[in-house]
C-alpha cells in the first residue's frame, strides 16, 4: 500500500523526567535480554512429517500438526470456509503463495509455525477469531500486495490476535511490504484486535512498506503494544485511518538506510473517519535515507491523538534492542527465575501437568495433574516478581487470571519448597 510523503521532524527536546525514564527503560531490557529467553516465536523444531499443500474448505474440528509443507506453484497451506482449526508445529516453505491462505474461515489459530522463503507468512481474507501466536517467520518473498509476515483483511469480532511472533528479513533475500498489515478490520471494543509482543527486523528496498500498518482503508478496535521493531523499513508503526486504534508502550530503531523515512505516525490517507486514536508511551530513534533523525509526525488530519505528547526520541535505542538471533531463539526455551529461587535444574517429579487454556483470554486457567501437586504454584512475570502464589494440595486448581496484564508470565509448581515444573503461560487481553 503507497503511503503518503511524510514530513521531517527532529523530536531531540526532552525532559530530565523522560530521561530517566529512558535509564530505566534500558536497564530493564539488559535485565531482562542476559537473563531471560523470551516466548517471541515458536518452541518447537521437530521432527516433521513431509506432506504435501493441504487445501481444505468447508472442514471444522481439525488439528494440522508437525507436517513438513513446501509448493512452488501455491499456498503450503489453504483454508476456504473453515472453522476450529488449529495449526501447529508445522515447517512451512518455500512456496510460491502463503505460508498459510485463510479465505472467509472462523476460529482458527496459528501457531508455534516456522515459514521461510513464503510470499507472505499468513494471510487471511475475511474471518473472525483468527489468532496467530508465536510463529518464527524469515525472509517473506513478496513483492507487494504481499510481502506480509501477517496480513488481516477484513477480519472482524473478537478474538484475533497476531502476537508473540517474530520476523526478519535480510537485505538481498527477501522483498516484504507491510511486516503486519491490519486492512480495513475491525476488532470490538472490549476485545481489539491485538498485536502485542512482536519482534520485527528487516525491511526494505519496497519504498513504501514498513513495520506495522494500522487502519489501511479503515478498521478499528485495534492495539498495537510491546512489539519491538528494528530497521522496519520505510516506516515503523503508523495509523493511516480508523477508530479507537491504540498504539503504545512500542521500541521503534532504524539506522539510515535507502528506503528508511519516518518512525512512528499518524496520517489519514483514504477518506475514512479517523477519531478517537491513541499514540502514547513510545520510544523511537529512527533515521531517514538522508541521515535526519524523522522520528515522528502527526499530520494533524486524524483528528485529536491522545497521549501524543507522551512519545519520546530515545537516542540510547539501536539494534541490541532486540538480541542478534531471534529466529529459532525460543526453542532454547531457558527462562530466568528470581535469584532465592534459582536451582541448577528442576527436580522432575511426574505430575503430567496440563495447563489450559494457553494463551488465555478468558479470566482463569485450570492447572491439573495425575500425581496431586502438596505444595504451592507461583506465576511470576518477566521480571521475576511474584504476581499470584497459591497453596495446593491437590490434583486440580483454578487460578485466576483477571487481575494480570496482557504479557508472558512463569508458573513455577513446587513440592517440597522444590520447584519441580516450570511453565510459560500467554495472557491476552481480557
Amino acid at each position: 500500500m503507497q503511503k503518503g510523503n511524510y514530513f521531517q521532524s527532529n523530536n531531540s527536546d526532552y525532559t530530565m523526567k523522560k530521561i530517566k525514564k529512558q535509564i530505566i527503560c534500558i536497564l530493564s531490557l539488559i535485565v531482562i535480554f542476559h537473563g531471560i529467553s523470551f516466548a517471541q516465536g515458536s518452541t518447537y523444531s521437530g521432527p516433521y512429517t513431509d506432506s504435501a499443500p493441504i487445501i481444505l474448505d468447508g472442514v471444522s474440528n481439525q488439528t494440522i500438526s508437525k507436517l513438513k509443507i513446501t509448493n512452488g506453484s501455491g499456498h503450503c497451506i489453504k483454508l476456504s470456509n473453515c472453522s476450529n482449526i488449529t495449526i501447529q508445529y508445522c515447517k512451512l516453505g518455500p512456496s510460491k503463495g502463503e505460508g498459510v491462505f485463510l479465505s472467509n474461515c472462523k476460529n482458527i489459530t496459528v501457531t508455534n509455525c516456522s515459514m521461510d522463503a513464503v510470499e507472505s507468512g499468513v494471510v487471511a481474507d475475511i474471518g473472525t477469531g483468527i489468532k496467530v501466536t508465536n510463529n518464527d517467520v524469515k525472509n517473506v518473498q513478496g513483492p507487494m500486495p504481499r510481502g506480509q509476515m501477517v496480513q488481516f483483511g477484513n477480519v472482524s469480532g473478537a478474538g484475533n490476535s497476531i502476537s508473540y511472533n517474530v520476523v526478519e528479513n535480510i537485505q538481498g533475500q527477501s522483498y516484504p511490504e507491510d511486516e503486519i498489515s491490519l486492512f480495513m478490520s475491525n476488532g470490538t471494543a472490549s476485545d481489539p484486535i491485538q498485536v502485542v509482543g512482536n519482534w520485527i527486523r528487516g525491511g526494505g528496498p519496497s519504498t513504501s512498506g514498513g513495520g506495522i500498518m494500522t487502519g489501511d482503508e479503515g478498521g478499528s478496535n485495534v492495539l498495537v503494544q510491546d512489539n519491538i521493531l528494528v530497521n522496519p523499513g520505510q516506516y515503523g508503526i503508523t495509523i493511516s485511518s480508523g477508530t479507537n486504534i491504540t498504539i503504545k508502550n512500542n521500541k521503534i530503531y532504524s539506522e539510515k538506510l535507502p528506503f528508511s523515512n519516518i518512525g512512528l505516525s499518524a496520517y489519514r490517507q483514504y477518506n475514512i473517519t479517523t477519531s478517537g486514536n491513541t499514540i502514547m508511551n513510545n520510544e523511537v530513534n529512527f533515521t531517514n535515507k538522508d541521515g535526519v533523525l524523522n522520528n515522528m509526525w502527526n499530520a494533524g488530519n486524524c483528528g485529536t491523538i491522545t497521549g501524543w505528547d507522551t512519545n519520546i526520541y530515545n537516542p540510547n535505542l539501536n539494534a541490541s534492542i532486540l538480541p542478534s538471533i531471534i529466529i529459532g531463539r525460543a526453542q532454547a526455551d531457558t527462562i530466568a527465575t528470581p535469584k532465592q529461587d534459582t536451582i541448577a535444574k528442576p527436580k522432575q517429579v511426574d505430575h503430567s501437568l496440563k495447563i489450559f487454556p494457553n494463551p488465555v483470554y478468558s479470566r482463569s486457567i485450570k492447572v491439573t495433574a495425575t500425581a496431586p501437586i502438596n505444595q504451592k504454584i507461583i506465576i511470576y512475570d518477566l521480571k521475576g516478581q511474584i504476581q499470584i502464589q497459591q497453596s495446593i494440595n491437590s490434583s486440580e486448581m483454578e487460578i485466576d487470571t483477571g487481575n494480570l496484564t496482557a504479557g508472558v508470565y512463569i508458573i513455577k509448581i513446587y513440592t517440597n519448597d522444590t520447584a519441580t515444573d516450570v511453565r510459560k503461560i500467554i495472557v491476552g487481553k481480557k
